[in-house]
């Protein structure tokens, strides 16, 4: 079987797991993208095509890098929650945090995570889309939750895997898109690459 290593364009330590849990131990080359700049550049593309715009930027940046090498597929993903078609990324102090929480709360949102691959001269990219019921939160849950600082640097304030986990009634799509990385849809763009999913099993 064929080895192919596979180089995460993210610090994500959540879209690490996801990848490790799956079988395949991902390089990680963190892209330098201004995220923030690039997001104000494109803020008038929907959120879905926000999410793989940025997420093209990012595997972009590090692919060069890794261009003597034959046998590396590089991963980029970015993440961005949609609530009432307002395009949301992380909200970094507990100020924002607190609003975008409240406004989420006992509403129903999209977490949008673009997906771009890159493998040689070729490239396909993707969207995934899940559907999030958040509970209703009472402000004591709120100020606590944003208390502990897991909610400051993810998309949409919230995690599946942590301890957001009580406030999300349920979702309807998949489950590994909102952490960050959609196994089935990073499945689907490799056979475009060349490439099978169990290529990726023993990378490192």
């Amino acid at each position: 079987m064929t080895t192919v290593r596979l180089v995460l364009a993210s610090a994500s330590p959540a879209r690490k797991k996801v990848l490790l849990d799956a079988g395949i131990n991902p390089t990680i080359a963190v892209s330098t993208v201004d995220e923030d700049a690039l997001t104000r550049e494109l803020g008038k593309l929907a959120p879905g095509d926000l999410a793989l715009a940025l997420a093209r930027a990012k595997a972009d940046d590090v692919a060069p890098k890794f261009a003597d090498d034959s046998n590396t597929v590089i991963v980029g993903c970015d993440s961005v929650f949609e609530l009432a078609e307002v395009a949301y990324g992380k909200p970094l102090t507990p100020e924002v945090a607190v609003e975008r929480i409240t406004a989420m709360s006992g509403q129903t949102g999209l977490l949008h995570t673009g997906h771009w691959v890159i493998f040689g001269n070729r490239s396909a990219g993707a969207i995934a889309s899940t559907k999030i019921h958040f509970g209703q939160l009472t402000p004591v849950e709120i100020e606590a939750y944003v208390a502990t600082g897991e909610p400051l640097n993810v998309a949409g304030a919230f995690t599946l895997d942590g301890k957001g986990a009580p406030f999300i009634n349920g979702i309807e799509g998949d489950p590994s898109n909102v952490l960050g990385i959609s196994m089935p849809t990073l499945r689907r763009l490799l056979p475009d690459l060349g490439i099978t999913w169990t290529d990726l099993w023993t990378s490192s």
